[in-house]
């Protein structure tokens, strides 16, 4: 039976999770609407929280430094030194590919010089001028690092199943909420 000590904290999980979700939604909306006639309102409301939830990622995955680098809880690790770095260094890509992807959706909206608001409820200005013509080139950086992102996070959930059930380690149960009859 796992103890507390043995799993992430509450807020650890509640923010992988979360962050897994918006990916994956941001992921597919691009690609639904990419199918769709141009102008239509479904293209227009995906787009729509698409951007939304661009500066809500923004402010999930800068918590989630903040969380990490402050408090968030710090497991032993349970497997051969090797796959830990390997571990490590796959957090640590998946971190920056976020971050650079946060970074190259905001340029990219600047640069399409569009209103570019969360949920409506207010804009997210330009700091300063992006020239139109780099339109393509920031949009295909966007859509190349989500790939990376998906692949990435694909092989990250592979290597969980993995411990799950062939190693038969606590590796994915740590991220999962405890059981109610262990609380």
């Amino acid at each position: 039976m796992n103890t507390p000590v043995d799993r992430y904290d509450r807020l650890t999980r509640t923010f992988h999770w979360l962050t897994a979700a918006v990916v994956i939604f941001m992921f597919a909306s691009a690609h639904i609407w990419e199918n769709l006639e141009k102008g239509t309102p479904l293209r227009k409301g995906l787009q729509s929280v698409h951007i939304s939830l661009g500066i809500a990622l923004a402010v999930l995955i800068l918590a989630r430094i903040a969380w990490r680098l402050s408090g968030g809880t710090r497991l032993k690790a349970d497997s051969h030194p090797a796959l830990n770095l390997l571990a490590k260094m796959a957090h640590g890509c998946l971190y920056l590919l976020l971050l650079a992807q946060i970074v190259l959706g905001f340029l990219f909206r600047w640069a399409q010089g569009e209103p570019f608001n969360f949920f409506g409820l207010f804009s997210v200005p330009a700091p300063f001028a992006i020239d139109h013509a780099w339109r393509g080139t920031l949009g295909g950086l966007h859509d190349t690092v989500a790939w990376a992102i998906i692949g990435l996070a694909g092989l990250h959930a592979c290597a969980a199943l993995w411990h799950h059930s062939i190693k038969r380690d606590n590796t994915l149960r740590r991220m999962l909420p405890a059981p109610r009859d262990a609380v």
